[in-house]
């Protein structure tokens, strides 16, 4: 029977359905079940194919640059390999010197001129030679023919395999003063131009060296990266209406955001770091003040003299300028919402 304000009212029959535990039964107190913690060994068990596959290149990482890095020591000593009878001894006999190297190299004028030139390359690549790689993956990302985005991709990644000998012979022919260049401009009655020996533009020249070496190979990280966007995305867009230049601006782009910020946080923590070979090979031709990097100057002021405590401390001032500027520009991307080179804690 039913109660007063219920009338006609009818009883609902009882779900026959048996309760699951969900949100429901966690909402009225039920906690899931903790699992166990692995322990260290299970983990080993579990991921030991992973582990074996990674340990070749782990000790080659160990043995090729950790190790190595404790030899950083000889930049706080006067350091003499000719003391005592193995390497070791010489480490433990050379004068401790503290930061005399540091005062030396600081107060070498030939040594901020190397640092200017350096810096000053690096910048130059960065706004004239970073977004090349970009630029050409979304061209060779937009091929429709298989045959032709293979052709054109095999010509491209072909010059990075190429030693700097042979790139810089290579523009010594088509632009130097005997070059293709200068002998159809003589031949139409012009004065050649000056490229290869020319101070002035020798930063031009370098980077269109660099170019040619390595726009092809720079190029593979990003077309990974646009072979993972969603294909789904694009077709959305078209039937929505957008352009091809929305859609790269607004799709394309922003799945290639991540990629660039780490690239250009890796390429600023080698900015002083912008080659050897390239700039040797062509140091007497230019001139010592266009031509001399910081590679070029240990090289000259501190192996060929035998210093090997000021060219430690050179290699010292680049790692630590290099870390600075990959914590700060990794600090920055965080900012900016992006993972960069690791993700914050």
């Amino acid at each position: 029977m039913s109660g007063p304000g219920t009338a006609g009212a009818v009883d609902a029959p009882a779900d026959p359905r048996p309760t699951r535990p969900g949100r429901r039964g966690r909402a009225a107190g039920r906690t899931p079940p903790v699992r166990p913690r692995r322990t260290l060994w299970d983990r080993l068990r579990r991921d030991w194919p992973l582990l074996a596959m990674t340990a070749p290149a782990a000790c080659l990482l160990l043995v090729f640059h950790y190790v190595p890095t404790l030899g950083n020591v000889i930049a706080f000593q006067d350091y003499n390999p000719f003391v005592g009878d193995d390497p070791l001894e010489a480490f433990l006999y050379s004068e401790w010197i503290g930061f005399g190297n540091f005062e030396a190299l600081f107060g070498d004028p030939l040594f901020w001129d190397a640092v200017r030139n350096t810096l000053t390359i690096t910048a130059f690549q960065l706004v004239f030679f970073f977004p090349l790689p970009i630029m050409l993956a979304i061209l060779l990302n937009s091929l429709v023919s298989g045959r032709v985005r293979g052709f054109v991709q095999s010509v491209v990644y072909l010059p990075h395999f190429f030693s700097w000998v042979l790139v810089v012979t290579f523009f010594v022919q088509m632009l130097g003063g005997a070059g293709l260049l200068a002998q159809e401009m003589r031949e139409a009655g012009m004065q050649p131009w000056d490229v290869m020996t020319n101070p002035d533009t020798f930063i031009v020249l370098v980077t269109a060296e660099s170019v040619w070496k390595d726009v092809g190979w720079g190029a593979i990280v990003f077309l990974a990266a646009l072979s993972a966007i969603d294909p789904n995305l694009y077709e959305a867009a078209a039937a929505d209406g957008a352009g091809r230049w929305r859609r790269l601006w607004h799709i394309t782009l922003p799945g290639l955001r991540p990629v660039i910020v780490l690239l250009l946080i890796m390429r600023l923590g080698d900015a002083l770091s912008v080659g050897f070979e390239q700039f040797i090979l062509q140091r007497e031709a230019v001139g010592r003040e266009a031509a001399e990097v910081l590679d070029t100057f240990v090289y000259y002021q501190a192996i060929s003299t035998q210093q090997w405590g000021l060219g430690a401390a050179a290699g010292l001032f680049k790692a630590v300028v290099g870390l600075i500027l990959i914590l700060t520009a990794n600090k920055v991307a965080h900012r900016l919402g992006e993972q960069g080179v690791y993700a914050k804690s």
